[in-house]
């Protein structure tokens, strides 16, 4: 009698195993690892690596294989090309030509939903994993090299795995690892306006910085990189340059010197 009546007291007990046993089952289902390659001022390209574990698609059935799809269609929007590892998983690259062009795709990869009209793709497909992320990018021309201010913000408030009719199909949070990178020529370095502190990845050139569900995740850095057309033009200078000298035997203005310095 007193064992029964401890357990109407504490029913939810008798849940206690199962719950922690689901929660660790269901760890990671979703892993996104998005990556920013910045190889010079006029060419990069966006890598995504996206990976749904066995558990989430037993829950979700056809729907997160349907999210797949959408984003393989996001991609070729944008010029970008899929690679399909497995069912479950896929990579994604989409190219940009400078600093703006990655703000402008990165912006509508991420709020597809906003930019498609009703009745195409994106009002057939769903949201599996809600992101909502706004990039800008900054850039001076300095001639030989150029300085780049990039500032992200992803708000994971919303952070949700969701079906098609907004049934959720696995609670945010620890079930869904997030990931970003940054790769630049010559390296980066955070502001203060940094919500996240990165850590570096496997060359001294990469940030990696891991997103938090359920926040506004701020990043913020500065970085510099070759502008190859301003190196070419000096190129192109001095080559003529050492030209004339070969030819004439001096410089065009050393004459023009000599004759103000008599003057």
């Amino acid at each position: 009698m007193k064992t029964e009546k401890k357990i109407r007291k504490n029913p939810f007990r008798l849940l206690l195993p199962f719950v922690l046993c689901l929660l660790t089952l269901l760890t990671g289902c979703v892993r996104y690892e998005v990556g920013i390659n910045f190889d010079h001022q006029h060419r990069g390209e966006i890598v995504q690596h996206i990976k749904l574990e066995q558990q989430l698609t037993t829950l979700g059935g056809s729907e997160a294989i349907k999210w797949l799809n959408s984003i393989e269609r996001r991609a070729e929007q944008l010029q970008g090309k899929t690679e399909r590892i497995s069912p479950q998983e896929i990579v994604v690259t989409i190219p940009f030509g400078n600093g703006q062009e990655l703000a402008k795709k990165f912006n509508q990869f991420f709020k597809a939903d906003e930019q498609v009209p009703s009745g195409t793709v994106a009002s057939e497909t769903l949201d599996l994993v809600q992101l909502n992320s706004q990039m800008f990018v900054q850039q001076n021309n300095w001639l030989i090299v150029e300085r780049n201010k990039l500032n992200l913000n992803v708000d994971l408030r919303a952070l949700g795995v969701l079906s098609k009719q907004g049934n959720i199909i696995v609670s945010p949070g620890s079930l869904i690892d997030l990931e970003l990178a940054l790769n630049t020529p010559w390296g980066a370095r955070t502001t203060e306006n940094n919500f996240l502190t990165p850590e570096v990845g496997e060359t001294k050139n990469q940030l990696i910085w891991h997103l938090q569900p359920g926040q506004i995740n701020t990043i913020e850095v500065v970085f510099w990189a070759p502008n190859y057309m301003g190196l070419g033009t000096i190129g192109i200078a001095l080559l003529m340059l050492a030209g004339f000298y070969l030819k004439y035997g001096r410089l065009p203005w050393v004459e023009e010197a000599r004759a103000a310095i008599g003057n």
